[in-house]
């Protein structure tokens, strides 16, 4: 005896297919880059290991998913400005 079952996604699971489908593939303009490939240093670069309170790297690493924007880039864009008008 064979028995035919029909497979469906939950109703939930659709609505939250759609949502991210919509989400792909809308317009939006892209996110304003803080610090571009072009200036990169040409020399090996140094390196910065600084110890954050979990909670705020949590909501500095959502902030930046939020913006597109990567967390080093934002990083080294704050470290440019702080040094420009600390000289």
């Amino acid at each position: 005896m064979r028995k035919k079952i029909t497979l469906r996604q939950p109703d939930d699971d659709a609505q939250r297919q759609a949502a991210a489908d919509e989400w792909v593939t809308r317009e939006t303009e892209p996110p304003t880059p803080t610090y571009t490939e072009t200036q990169k240093p040409t020399e090996k670069p140094a390196r910065l290991t600084i110890d954050l309170p979990h909670d705020l790297h949590t909501r500095f690493k959502a902030a930046c998913a939020q913006h597109r924007t990567k967390m080093k880039d934002e990083v080294l864009s704050f470290i440019e400005e702080w040094t420009r008008k600390h000289r």
